[in-house]
């Protein structure tokens, strides 16, 4: 039975991982309709990258953020919320070309970084940093996730820490007219 038929839809449902000062990282259970005015405008900066199909709407965040399976996270400060990451896992992408072909795709054993975005008010402070970090330390600790996968533009990948290989390059990625890589982060488990 799914639990979340039963509960306020205009409440976001969350637990609070991190905290420090005035910010805190949380995992999402739920979004609630309360918060996606402005989910909406953070998914804004997207846009400028990806074209007016990254923006939010009311579905998509119940696609990603409600869906069964999916690992998001929401970053407060002084609680208004001003970034969000949402892992999935790759088999969820299925429609997805790329994802079919990857070699884990049916192993369950990745998770697709399915957005990471950042008010740009809030770039450059740290914020960014310590969402990341948190979401990996999440993921790590879930049973059977060896990888975290995702598409970033070439050159972001190669500053990244830990195990990462870049698995494609793709010229004019979504229509972008930019080259992005997706890579693979082998989890250090230990």
């Amino acid at each position: 039975m799914d639990y979340r038929k039963n509960i306020d839809k205009s409440m976001s449902k969350t637990k609070i991982l991190a905290s420090g000062g005035p910010l805190q990282i949380e995992l999402v259970d739920y979004v609630g309709s309360d918060d996606n005015d402005v989910l909406i405008k953070i998914s804004e900066s997207l846009v400028e990258i990806y074209g007016p199909a990254a923006r939010l709407t009311d579905n998509t965040i119940k696609t990603y953020f409600n869906r069964e399976g999916s690992i998001p996270f929401i970053s407060r400060l002084r609680g208004e919320i001003i970034g969000y990451m949402i892992g999935v896992p790759l088999e969820t992408l299925d429609r997805e070309p790329w994802a079919r072909v990857d070699t884990n795709f049916n192993k369950f054993n990745t998770i697709y970084t399915y957005a990471f975005v950042m008010q740009s008010e809030h770039q450059g402070k740290g914020h960014s940093k310590i969402l990341k970090r948190v979401y990996l330390n999440h993921i790590k600790k879930q049973p059977s996730i060896v990888y975290v996968t995702g598409h970033v533009r070439k050159g972001i990948a190669s500053r990244f820490t830990g195990k990462i290989s870049i698995i494609e390059k793709i010229e004019n990625w979504q229509g972008t007219g930019e080259v992005f890589e997706y890579y693979r982060r082998e989890l250090d488990l230990h």
